[in-house]
């Protein structure tokens, strides 16, 4: 690869960064189909979602009634940013946009603004959420084909197994931290429980788990 494509690459990259938003507040502008996806995706993390838009889907109008996002039906105007944690811009108006983009970098909040990289601070990436796994997936805006067939594989990858294992492993980790005391040990713990086949730990229930990692060790 020459310099000038190496350049092209580095560029393009994104620092992969998980957030808490549940109960944050996140703004969507625009009322379309694409804004009906970021909607549906951050409601399936917990978020308060306002909408603003002068029209939106039937889909959307069906979340508004049931109360699971606010719905304000009017264009975008300064202000509207205010307490927002994450700002998605969607109106299919490059103009009202760009003031969008403005007014959260005054107040410091992050937008994304729909096919117009130039104007993001964040790029959202493919999404795999089974459960607890949470897996994200991009080709830093190359290739967003890839990224899709990638989620359909490791989409299937994910087996009910691994979400069960999760749960377990999960539980005994916390109350791992609760009782154990010394660092190394529950290193020494953990280790030892990654060494295991899956498929036997989450055919064990807790006492039986307890029993052999933990009582044993002390």
């Amino acid at each position: 690869m020459n310099s000038k494509n190496s350049k092209f690459y580095t560029k393009q990259l994104h620092y992969p960064l998980f957030l808490d938003i549940a109960d944050k507040s996140c703004i969507v502008m625009g009322g379309g189909k694409i804004a009906e996806r970021k909607v549906v995706m951050l409601l399936r993390f917990n978020a308060k979602v306002k909408l603003i838009s002068p029209k939106i889907t039937g889909a959307l109008t069906k979340l508004s009634k049931s109360g699971k996002i606010e719905v304000i039906g009017r264009e975008y105007k300064e202000g509207d940013l205010d307490g927002a944690s994450l700002v998605f811009a969607a109106t299919n108006r490059k103009e009202i946009n760009e003031r969008i983009k403005k007014e959260a970098a005054i107040k410091g909040i992050l937008v994304n603004v729909v096919d117009d990289p130039g104007l993001c601070d964040f790029i959202v990436p493919s999404i795999v959420k089974k459960d607890p796994i949470v897996i994200a997936i991009s080709s830093s805006g190359v290739l967003p084909s890839l990224s899709k067939r990638l989620k359909k594989e490791i989409n299937k990858y994910i087996t009910g197994d691994y979400i069960k294992y999760a749960h377990i492993i999960g539980k005994f980790r916390k109350l791992l931290i609760e009782t154990v005391k010394d660092r190394k040990k529950r290193e020494e713990i953990m280790a030892a429980i990654n060494k295991t086949d899956m498929k036997e730990l989450i055919n064990m229930n807790m006492k039986e788990i307890i029993t052999r990692f933990l009582k044993e060790t002390r």
